[in-house]
């Protein structure tokens, strides 16, 4: 698993005309039942959220799922920025 893919992506998506303050965040971690986790995690900011923790038996797989997903939010309107923690995000 490539170092630069088990960094946290935070993304964003702010729209102060229907109210909207959403955070996702998306991380590929080491795990114990299977080699790779993807841990997402979102909600609105401020709050502390959910999370989600999907297993991959391959690599490949898990950045694969890693991609797509990235892909899907961008398109939604999610935007990168910086962040320490979700609930700041």
């Amino acid at each position: 698993m490539p170092a630069s893919l088990s960094l946290p992506i935070h993304l964003r998506r702010i729209d102060p005309a229907r109210n909207m303050a959403r955070f996702y965040r998306l991380t590929l971690e080491p795990s114990l039942f299977g080699p790779v986790s993807m841990v997402r995690e979102w909600g609105r900011i401020g709050t502390r959220g959910h999370r989600r923790i999907d297993l991959f038996d391959r690599p490949q797989e898990a950045e694969a799922a890693h991609e797509a997903l990235l892909r899907q939010k961008l398109a939604r309107g999610y935007r990168p920025c910086v962040a320490a923690t979700p609930d700041t995000a």
